[in-house]
């Protein structure tokens, strides 16, 4: 499993245990940090390939 899909589990796990009211801060910022790494390898995953793109052309 790469860490994109790993994110994508966690934030789905999370928001399985996400209560209909009242949300603890807790649980916000988890799911905050959980989104912005994901952010984070999907942009280092899309540069990767075209990395990857750049040097099959050479």
């Amino acid at each position: 499993m790469d860490r994109v899909e790993e994110l994508r589990a966690k934030i789905e796990e999370l928001k399985k245990r996400w209560p209909a009211h009242t949300v603890p801060p807790a649980l916000v910022m988890e799911l905050d940090e959980l989104e912005t790494a994901l952010d984070e390898a999907l942009k280092a995953r899309q540069q990767g390939n075209q990395d990857a793109e750049v040097d099959r052309s050479r």
